[in-house]
């Protein structure tokens, strides 16, 4: 058990990517970088799939939050990292990789609701859509489409889920340190 001290912790719960799907993601964003937008690429060692993001939270209300993450229950399974996309098909704000796993990464982040919900973490009111953050859009540039649609059809790897993680973020002036506070193994079928 991790003593926690008193104050705050932003905290997120999240599934780990594997080297392969990291690697393929940097060739995506290198493939970004030829455009005229100006963007802000995200570390692709630091890249993961967001399941729920919790904010702020009382450190000792972190223990409660594991408890109730040690009752999610799943099976492994492999995910696909698809095409690149843009939030917006005519003036992106966020450009992101697609996941393909037959919904079970969308079922995943369904049982963490179910388990987050009774210590009072409001449900996300808009549909769970998985997908792995790539560059933020600090100044669009229409040369900004053409690299997206170059990238539609990429596809930066595969990777086997097999826990779910409630992640600790420090926001710093040179970004985010993420610390595992602790993972919930999915079992192996």
């Amino acid at each position: 058990m991790v003593a926690y001290h008193a104050g705050m912790v932003r905290a997120f719960v999240a599934i780990e990517l594997s080297e392969e799907v990291k690697e393929g993601l940097r060739d995506a964003q290198e493939h970004l970088e030829g455009c005229s937008a100006r963007l802000k690429m995200v570390d692709p060692a630091l890249a993961h799939i967001t399941l729920k993001f919790l904010g702020e939270v009382e450190s000792e209300r972190i223990e409660q939050v594991e408890e109730a993450l040690r009752g999610v229950r799943g099976a492994s399974y492999t995910l696909t990292v698809g095409g690149v996309e843009g939030s917006n098909r005519r003036r992106p704000r966020v450009v992101w990789c697609t996941v393909s796993d037959g919904g079970e990464t969308a079922r995943l982040a369904g049982a963490v609701e179910n388990a987050l919900e009774p210590l009072g973490f409001e449900r996300e009111k808009r549909r769970f859509t998985p997908h792995i953050t790539l560059a933020r859009v600090r100044e669009f540039d229409p040369s900004l489409l053409e690299a997206i649609e170059d990238l539609a059809g990429a596809q930066p790897g595969s990777c086997k889920v097999r826990a779910v993680a409630l992640k600790k973020s420090t926001l710093t002036r040179t970004g985010p340190i993420y610390e595992t506070l602790m993972e919930v193994p999915l079992s192996e079928e």
